[in-house]
């Protein structure tokens, strides 16, 4: 015979087990709140991670390219200063970059550790890299200085420290940044940058070091080669200069002093055309300022009315002579006339703009 259970023993039982199964959910509850806590507590450590030590890598970065910037150009300045008739300075280009970084900090750190390299940069970039001084520049190698700049051990007071990342085993990481700085020729000029004489290409196979980018040195004086031009005297069969009207075919005297004084009146280009004007011109050459230095454009050959500019030379003249029957421009090549001009192109007869960064 079987006990009968109480109404009220069952409804006990009933509110047990209904409360262990709440209090159950509830445990349930607590654990997966408890996750997602932790959890959203990761990815925002990890977001700060990522945002704030990002910022903190770039930031860096940023700081080690403006002065590997700044000071690539510095070394690329000095390649010829204080003395435009001087071959290239590569020592002084080194001496340059590495005291311009200097000039520089990162995280409040002066930079001084520094890779300096200078030598001929191809702008095609085939070959790569920095060639040696002594390579023989091809027509697209342009003198210039590279500087590499990097926070790392033993380097500008070591890599950079994280701030979050070392919660997840990150704690430094190096930063490097590289540029380089060339010395280019002027691939155009603007209006009132030339002198009206034309110079033959010739000339600058004799008294030209493409090797070294400068003048050649006369033994007999250590000074670069002097020469005479728009008097039709010839040097080793060449012809070095004569006068030109730009884009206008005029070879009267008003307008050469007119050209002496204003220069050129548009814009030339490497591959224009210019007029050769041959002539005695007497009247014009007690205009001709002594001791200046000026642009002039380079070309192929004097003997047609018609010559393509090729490149710009600068020039300084050392004096004019006028009467006599022999009236002439007397003057040698020198490395720069600091010329303002656009373009580097393919012409190294000297005329050089001011250094800019070619990485």
């Amino acid at each position: 015979m079987t006990t009968p259970i109480l109404a009220g023993h069952r409804s006990n039982r009933i509110k047990r087990g209904r409360a262990a199964c709440v209090l159950a959910a509830h445990r349930r509850q607590t654990g997966t709140i408890s996750f997602l806590f932790v959890f959203f507590v990761f990815v925002a450590l990890a977001f700060a991670a990522f945002s704030v030590d990002t910022a903190h890598y770039f930031l860096a970065q940023n700081e080690l390219q403006t002065a590997a910037d700044a000071a690539a150009i510095a070394g690329a300045r000095s390649l010829y200063s204080g003395n435009l008739n001087s071959t290239a300075n590569w020592s002084a280009a080194n001496a340059g970059a590495a005291s311009a970084i200097q000039l520089n900090t990162s995280g409040g750190i002066i930079l001084k550790d520094t890779t300096v390299q200078s030598g001929f940069w191809n702008l095609t970039g085939s070959p790569a890299g920095m060639q040696p001084t002594a390579t023989v520049p091809g027509m697209y190698d342009n003198p210039g200085v590279q500087v590499t700049v990097s926070r790392a051990t033993g380097l500008n007071g070591g890599p950079l420290i994280f701030f979050f990342a070392p919660l997840f085993g990150v704690n430094t990481t190096p930063v490097t940044a590289t540029a380089v700085a060339v010395i280019s020729a002027p691939g155009y000029v603007p209006p009132g940058a030339l002198f009206p004489v034309a110079l033959g290409k010739c000339i600058f196979d004799q008294y030209w070091n493409a090797q070294v980018g400068a003048p050649k040195i006369d033994p007999s004086t250590g000074q670069a080669y002097t020469f005479q031009i728009t008097n039709g005297t010839a040097y080793g069969g060449c012809v070095p200069g004569q006068w030109t009207s730009f884009q206008t075919n005029a070879n009267d005297a008003p307008t050469v002093r007119g050209l002496m004084s204003n220069g050129n009146p548009t814009q030339l280009t490497i591959g224009d055309s210019i007029w050769i004007e041959p002539g005695v011109k007497t009247t014009i050459y007690s205009s001709v300022l002594s001791n200046i230095n000026v642009l002039l454009p380079v070309v192929q050959q004097l003997t047609s009315s018609n010559a393509t500019i090729l490149g710009f030379a600068a020039f300084h003249i050392d004096y004019a002579v006028s009467g006599g029957g022999n009236n002439y421009i007397q003057g040698h090549l020198i490395t720069s006339v600091g010329a303002s001009s656009g373009a580097s192109q393919i012409s190294t007869y000297g005329a050089y703009v001011s250094p800019r960064l070619a990485q």
